[in-house]
């Protein structure tokens, strides 16, 4: 089968990627940013397939041209999953525009000078659906870009937007002729693979691990690790998904659904999961003094709906529910002694 790069294998969405390639025969390459971290990656990776003990990794980093290009050598795909994604937000937003824009670059010019075919590159519904405020859509599709100097922009929100325009605008232009597929993902839930969790698991971690006074009004749009992994492994088999950007959610749920499904499911857990709603000026003040919570001050009241018809359609996805990602977050959390 064709050898497969998977950029960032250390991360939450590259490894189940890289779990549903191994699934289905490919050769998988993997990028790390210090070798370091090899043996713990094929570690975690040969518990959940057997195949990832001897899973080849590779030295890159997406702030440097090293790597590379030897990366990329001899590959037919490329799975461009790594991207910055801090729980907190730094001070200069460039700290995560210039490595998601100028890592997807470096890796779509490997890609084209390598020969490799297609580029399927992790975006994000933060390319989608802000900047607009209270313009914004009820519910977005692919056909829609956010405006990164428009109101409700966080810098990651920015970074991706930035980023997979810069990616656009490559393959269009200087790297004419290799193809490019985009997914989109909502907030992404689902199984941990080990307790170094991923920033997209801060919430169901924060309502089970007792120290989250109340409830914010605060809602996400959801999909599961899972659903993300196939839509980037369909959108590089399905020769219909070049040139194409796919939304990958599921369903919307407020904080306190949230709190109300894993309750239900977790009755041991009753007495750390939040009850009390926090209004909205009391959050503004946590945000001032825990950072974490400064990046979802914009998010306030807003629902952000995004339609997955596109990716049903095209990639014949059968997503899991929201609920569904939920619990099987909480159930690896709990598993792994995170919560």
């Amino acid at each position: 089968m064709a050898r497969v790069l998977v950029t960032g294998a250390s991360g939450f969405v590259a490894q189940h990627v890289i779990l549903q390639l191994l699934a289905r025969g490919y050769q998988v390459r993997g990028t790390l940013r210090s070798l370091k971290r090899a043996d713990e990656v094929r570690g975690v990776l040969s518990k959940h397939d057997a195949r990832a003990k001897d899973i080849e990794l590779v030295e890159a980093d997406l702030g440097s041209d090293a790597g590379w290009a030897e990366a990329a050598k001899g590959c037919e795909f490329v799975q461009h999953v790594a991207s910055p994604f801090p729980a907190i937000h730094p001070k200069d937003e460039m700290e995560l525009i210039r490595p998601a824009r100028d890592g997807a670059l470096r890796v779509l010019k490997a890609a084209k000078a390598a020969g490799v075919k297609r580029v399927v590159m992790t975006s994000s519904m933060a390319a989608i659906a802000y900047g607009h405020g209270d313009k914004r859509a009820e519910i977005s599709d692919e056909t829609m870009w956010s405006n990164p100097d428009g109101p409700d922009n966080t810098p990651y929100t920015k970074s991706k937007t930035i980023a997979e325009r810069a990616a656009w605008d490559y393959v269009n232009g200087e790297g004419k002729g290799l193809e490019l597929a985009v997914i989109n993902p909502t907030g992404i839930l689902g199984p941990a693979l080990s307790a170094d969790v991923s920033t997209s698991l801060e919430i169901p971690i924060r309502l089970l691990n007792g120290k989250t006074p109340g409830l914010p009004r605060l809602g996400f749009s959801f999909v599961d690790v899972r659903d993300v992994a196939e839509c980037q492994v369909k959108a590089m088999e399905i020769p219909a998904a070049a040139g194409e950007r796919f939304l990958a959610t599921e369903g919307f749920m407020w904080f306190s659904e949230a709190a109300d499904v894993l309750r239900k499911k977790f009755p041991a857990y009753d007495a750390k999961i939040p009850k009390r709603n926090v209004p909205d000026w009391l959050l503004k003040v946590m945000a001032v003094f825990q950072p974490i919570y400064k990046q979802t001050v914009p998010e306030l009241g807003r629902t952000r709906k995004a339609s997955n018809a596109k990716a049903t359609r095209v990639l014949g996805i059968k997503f899991r529910t929201a609920q569904e990602s939920l619990i099987a977050s909480a159930q690896s959390l709990i598993d792994l002694k995170v919560v």
